[in-house]
């Protein structure tokens, strides 16, 4: 998409357009495109029923309502923020009393749509024309635009001491484009973290949107940094400045739960209790496992593996539990043998510490369903021993 076809979508022809292709199946869509082409432009077509399905890929990340009124460009549906955790953060902002927010790298507006909504001024800054114009129509889409300016300009030229937070979410891929090499290296981002860390050390507040794999040494000393999950994926990470310095925390999404740093050592290892604990990814990023295994009275089956074994099922919300039946040496043919004779025929297969791929391991032992019982594999080491434990989610 150009700016020009999009200009066009934005006309009574092409709005009306975009209505009669809404939610078109893509195995329709030639027969729809021919027949519309009659009577519309072919540029135009096109570009209606492009959008149709870039909506329908976006409306994983926001809600249907709102991804059926918005417009994308395929760059900001891969990286736009899930609107889960862009209303997250908004509602921190808004609790810590912040009423103005410079959103940097604004992208096609999913975070300045949330931080609007939660009452929040926004000047919204985008370098790309389209991406810019894409922005600010969502604004409009949304009925937001009253409290949104949608600026064209780089990030680094833009004076930002009339607003009381700063937002940055640099991009983090090769070229800024979609399906580009993921960056890591936090220099290479685009603007640089450490670009982004100045601009936050000016504002009373700011966020800066990091990728979850930033290294904890990277992490400014005065900064707090939440790693966030939504249902159960991690997302991101954020460094916030003007909160507490030097916490670490992790955030389940969408219930919210919180997980804060308290320095605890490393949990002991310890043998295999009844109880396997995976904790969420979130927590893991943060370096938060002796947390969950203080919570539940646990310790780690291997000092380099963050799975924690107990013998009580203690409730928390920052790992899944299991009830494990079994620990036997890591072994194809007998794990193929088991399944068969205990009529398995749903098996789920996870991993840490070991090279197995599980749907290898799967297609292995389990070419068809034995029966209707169900089980639950971890492929995982103890002392450098491949291992085997045999379990099931535990209410």
């Amino acid at each position: 998409m150009n700016d020009a076809s999009f200009a066009a979508l934005l006309t009574t022809e092409g709005r009306a357009l975009l209505d009669e292709v809404r939610g078109t199946d893509p195995a329709r869509e030639l027969a729809v495109a021919t027949r519309l082409r009659r009577t519309h432009p072919a540029e135009l077509v096109s570009a209606a029923l492009a959008q149709a399905r870039l909506r329908q890929r976006a409306a994983a990340k926001f809600p249907a309502a709102d991804a059926e009124r918005m417009f994308f460009t395929p760059n900001g549906v891969e990286q736009s923020t899930r609107a889960t955790v862009a209303e997250h953060r908004a509602r921190r902002l808004r609790a810590l009393g912040v009423t103005s927010v410079a959103d940097l790298c604004c992208g096609i507006g999913g975070d300045a749509l949330a931080l609007a909504r939660a009452g929040i001024r926004v000047l919204a800054v985008d370098r790309d024309p389209l991406t810019a114009a894409v922005a600010r129509a969502n604004a409009e889409a949304l009925g937001l635009a009253g409290l949104i300016e949608v600026r064209e300009a780089d990030v680094t030229e833009v004076d930002t001491s009339g607003y009381e937070a700063v937002f940055v979410d640099p991009a983090r891929r090769t070229g800024g484009r979609a399906g580009g090499g993921r960056v890591f290296d936090p220099e290479a981002y685009s603007p640089p973290l450490s670009w982004a860390v100045t601009a936050a050390r000016a504002a009373p507040f700011a966020a800066l949107k990091v990728a979850p794999g930033i290294p904890h040494e990277a992490v400014p000393q005065e900064a707090e940094a939440e790693w966030i999950s939504d249902g159960g994926d991690v997302k991101e990470a954020v460094l916030w400045f003007g909160t507490e310095p030097g916490l670490v925390r992790s955030t389940l999404l969408p219930a919210g739960h919180t997980l804060r740093g308290r320095g605890l050592p490393d949990p002991p290892v310890r043998p295999l209790g009844r109880y396997l604990y995976e904790p969420d990814g979130a927590v893991i990023r943060a370096h938060l496992v002796a947390e969950v295994a203080e919570e539940v009275g646990g310790g780690l089956l291997d000092a380099r593996i963050a799975y924690v074994t107990a013998d009580a099922p203690l409730p928390t919300p920052f790992a899944s539990r299991y009830e494990i039946t079994e620990e036997l040496p890591f072994n194809v043919k007998r794990l193929k043998a088991l399944l068969r004779d205990r009529e398995v025929g749903v098996l789920t297969v996870k991993k840490r510490g070991s090279a197995v791929e599980p749907e290898e391991l799967r297609r292995k032992v389990l070419p068809k369903p034995y029966g209707r019982a169900a089980v639950t594999v971890f492929l995982t080491r103890r002392e450098d021993t491949p291992v085997m434990l045999l379990g099931h989610p535990a209410p």
